[in-house]
C-alpha cells in the first residue's frame, strides 16, 4: 500500500490527493507539508508527557463517560464554545476529524443526493462526500463571505458545508455571517455543517458558534479537532457535534464504526486543553505568528511571489509562485528532501486555480522550518 502511494506521486501525477502528497513527507526532517502539529513541546506540555503513566492510570481507573465529559468541556470552552450541547450522545468522540467526516458523510448520504461545499478547501472533505455518492456543488469563498447564498442553490442541496477557519486560506466566517447562513439554511430546511478544525489558531473564530446555531434553529453539525494544535504524535481527538433535530442516523453510523476512543487520549487532550487555558494557547499564537513572519521575510523579495492570505492566523501559509508551476517546484524541493504541499487539490472543482501555489506548514520547530524555506528560496531563484 505505502509503496504504491509513493510510486503514484513519483510518477508525476498532478491529481494525487493532498494526503498522498503529505504521506511522502512523513519521514523527512524538512517536512513542511501536512498541517498536523510537529513543533517541539513547550515546557508545560513536556510536563504532561512526563505524566503519561499517571494519565494511563486515570484512564484505566475512572468512568469513561466522566473523562469524556471533562475533556469535551475543557477543549470546547477553551475556544469559546460555552453553549455546546453537553447532553449524553451529542458530542461523539472520534480518533480524528476525518473519521468524524466519514460518519457525517455516510449519514448525509442516507437523506440527500447533493451537498454544497466551500471551494477551495482541504480535498479529503470532497473525497469523503463523493465517496459516499454525494454530488458536490461548489461555493466560491469570496461570494460566501460577501452576501446571501443563492436560493436556487439552496433548493438543490440538502446540506451546506463550510470550513471555518478555512484550510488553506485561513478565512473565518464571522458571527453575523454565520447567523445569516444559519437563517438561510433554516428557511430551506438545509443542514449547515461546519469543519472548525483550525479554530484554535484564530481568536476571531472563538465566538460561540453553538449559541448562534441553536438560537437560529437550523439543523446543523460541527466537526471539531485537537490534532492541529498540539504536537502529541497524532494522539488526537476529533469530535462530531450535532443538533438534536438533525434528522440523520448519526449515532447509528457512529456505532457501526466506533465503540469510542481511548480514555487515555481523552485525558491527554483534556490536560493539553488545561495547559492551553493557562497561557499555552497565547504562546502557540505567538509561535505560529513568528513562523509566519519568518516565511514571509525570507521569501518576500522574490520576483512574482506573493502571499494571498495576508490576514491568515492558522498554522499554514499559502505562497503564490507567480508563473512557476507548483508541482515542478515541489519536485525540485524533493531533490533536497524538503516537502511542501502543492495546492491544486485544494481546488477540488477547478484544480488549475491552485496550480501556481504551495502551502507551507507553520507548526514546525523554527530551525528546520528556516532551513526548508531557505531551500525553497534557492529553488525559486532557479525558476
Amino acid at each position: 500500500m505505502a509503496q504504491s502511494r509513493v510510486a503514484k506521486v513519483y510518477a508525476g501525477n498532478q491529481e494525487n490527493n493532498l494526503t498522498e502528497w503529505e504521506f511522502l513527507a512523513l519521514n523527512s526532517e524538512l517536512n513542511i507539508a501536512d498541517g498536523h502539529a510537529r513543533q517541539e513541546l513547550t515546557p508545560g506540555q513536556s510536563k504532561i508527557i512526563d505524566e503519561l503513566p499517571l494519565l494511563f492510570g486515570e484512564g484505566e481507573r475512572r468512568r469513561v463517560e466522566e473523562i469524556e465529559r471533562e475533556c469535551h468541556r475543557a477543549y470546547l470552552q477553551l475556544l469559546g464554545q460555552h453553549s455546546y450541547p453537553s447532553a449524553p450522545g451529542r458530542v461523539l468522540s472520534c480518533y480524528s476529524s476525518s473519521v468524524a467526516m466519514e460518519i457525517l458523510s455516510r449519514a448525509l448520504a442516507t437523506r440527500m443526493e447533493s451537498v454544497a461545499l466551500l471551494h477551495p478547501t482541504f480535498d479529503n472533505i470532497a473525497d469523503l462526500l463523493r465517496g459516499n455518492s454525494l454530488r458536490l456543488v461548489p461555493i466560491a469563498e469570496d461570494p460566501l463571505h460577501g452576501g446571501d447564498l443563492d436560493d436556487e442553490l439552496l433548493r438543490s442541496v440538502g446540506c451546506v458545508f463550510i470550513t471555518t477557519p478555512n484550510n488553506p486560506t485561513g478565512k473565518v466566517v464571522p458571527e453575523e455571517r454565520l447567523r445569516r447562513l444559519a437563517e438561510q439554511c433554516a428557511e430551506h430546511d438545509v443542514i449547515l455543517a461546519l469543519d472548525t478544525s483550525f479554530r484554535g489558531f484564530d481568536t476571531r473564530a472563538h465566538y460561540d458558534h453553538y449559541a448562534v446555531l441553536q438560537s437560529v434553529g437550523c439543523r446543523w453539525a460541527v466537526i471539531e479537532d485537537t490534532g492541529k494544535l498540539w504536537p502529541t504524535l497524532d494522539l488526537k481527538l476529533g469530535m462530531l457535534v450535532f443538533s438534536e433535530d438533525i434528522g440523520l442516523p448519526v449515532s447509528k453510523i457512529y456505532s457501526d464504526i466506533l465503540l469510542g476512543v481511548s480514555p487515555m487520549i481523552l485525558v491527554l487532550a483534556r490536560r493539553f486543553a488545561e495547559d492551553a487555558a493557562n497561557g499555552g494557547l497565547d504562546e502557540l499564537h505567538r509561535f505560529i505568528g513568528g513562523n509566519r513572519e519568518l516565511v514571509r521575510a525570507q521569501l518576500a523579495d522574490l520576483p512574482g511571489l506573493t502571499f494571498p492570505d495576508a490576514d491568515s492566523k492558522v498554522s499554514v501559509e499559502r505562497v503564490h509562485l507567480g508563473d512557476r508551476p507548483g508541482t515542478e517546484v515541489w519536485a525540485a524541493l524533493r531533490e533536497s528532501n524538503v516537502y511542501a504541499l502543492p495546492c491544486r487539490a485544494f481546488h477540488w472543482d477547478k484544480p488549475n486555480e491552485g496550480s501556481n501555489m504551495l502551502r507551507i506548514a507553520l507548526a514546525r520547530s523554527s530551525e528546520p522550518l528556516a532551513r526548508s524555506v531557505q531551500t525553497l528560496r534557492l529553488v525559486l531563484e532557479r525558476f
